[in-house]
């Protein structure tokens, strides 16, 4: 487990792109963190580093966004989202069975599902304003 504080929405990007260059193809990316935390923030920076081209927002009301690049990311919003079913219609293991990298916010909802999977998770803690507390698992950065 590793520790980070980052003290601005840079920093945070800054952060996710140096997870992304240690992710390969078919990783699932476990995210927890309160509304406003930073994790569409993380998220952006995993989509740089990961050599995607598309434009990163947050997946709230479209429930996944996918992004393309030389390795393909799915981001989901599991917020609204209440079953398994609801999981598989919204494509989840599809992008991991084919090999998309699939980060996936407010993970705690499907926890007891989620426990199973071999996943790298980020908490993001809001400090302040501008800092976060970064705790991430199942990667070495």
């Amino acid at each position: 487990m590793s520790v980070f504080i980052t003290n601005s929405r840079s920093e945070t990007v800054a952060l996710g792109s140096r997870l992304a260059q240690t992710l390969c193809g078919g990783t699932l990316v476990l995210f927890t963190g309160g509304l406003g935390a930073g994790k569409t923030a993380f998220c952006e920076g995993i989509a740089q580093g990961l050599g995607c081209i598309d434009p990163v927002s947050s997946p709230t009301f479209a429930v996944a966004n996918y992004y393309r690049g030389s390795q393909p990311f799915a981001h989901f919003d599991l917020y609204r989202l209440q079953t398994v079913e609801d999981l598989e219609i919204a494509g989840f293991y599809d992008y991991l069975d084919q090999g998309a990298i699939v980060a996936a916010e407010w993970s705690e909802n499907f926890a007891q599902l989620l426990t199973k999977e071999k996943a790298v998770r980020v908490d993001i803690e809001q400090i302040d304003q501008n800092s976060r507390k970064i705790t991430i698992e199942g990667a070495s950065l």
